[in-house]
Order: C-alpha cells, then structure tokens, then sequence
C-alpha cells in the first residue's frame, strides 16, 4: 500500500464514495482518452509507478490500466484543478483507451 502525500491529500474533494474522477488526456495530442476514479490509494500508487492505476466502481478493487489488455497508460503528468475535485492524467496511451477496443471512450458517443 502506498501512502498519498498530505498535502495532495488535503486539497482533494472526494464525492460521498471517497472518489475523485479523473480526465485521461493524450499528452502530446491533447486528445480526452477516458474518465477514471480514483481514490486516494489509487493516486498514491499512480504517483509512485508512473503507471495509471483506477479505483473500479464496478468490481470495487484497483486496477491497473492495461495490466491484462496491454493498452498500458504511462503518466507523463498529474495535475488537480482549482477546485480539488478533478485529476488530469496526461499520459502516453498504448493502444486503445476503451474497454470496447475504440481508441478514445469517446470515439461512439457523438450526440451533437
């Protein structure tokens, strides 16, 4: 288990679950590749690896992105916005972002 640094810690805004989302973003592209959650355990782990690791809602554990896909994201930057309660991850994606094989979790979601 890692440790999230407390002055990280203290500017975070979690909602009720603990979580903070966070934006995925290509980063010599600037392209939105997905949205994440974490917690502060999954930033800790994040900050030290280098690799983006999520809290799953789904499954209730970590996950490592690209561990079993191998679209593996590594973490050129962190950022938290103004308010404490968004991350941006810029990262180097490798392969597809999304779960269904699409390059960003946006790519079929077009509405307007």
């Amino acid at each position: 288990m890692s440790s999230l640094d407390p002055t990280i810690a203290d500017r975070l805004k979690r909602d009720p679950d603990g979580l903070v989302p966070a934006v995925v973003q290509q980063h010599d592209t600037g392209e939105v590749l997905m949205l994440g959650y974490m917690d502060d355990e999954a930033l800790a782990r994040t900050l030290a690896t280098g690799r983006a690791t999520y809290w799953s809602r789904s499954r209730q554990e970590y996950w490592v992105k690209g561990e079993t896909s191998g679209h593996r994201q590594h973490v050129k930057e962190v950022r938290l916005d103004c308010d404490g309660d968004t991350i941006l991850l810029k990262v180097d994606q490798e392969g597809p972002a999304c779960h269904t094989g699409d390059h960003t979790c946006f790519d079929a979601g077009l509405i307007s």
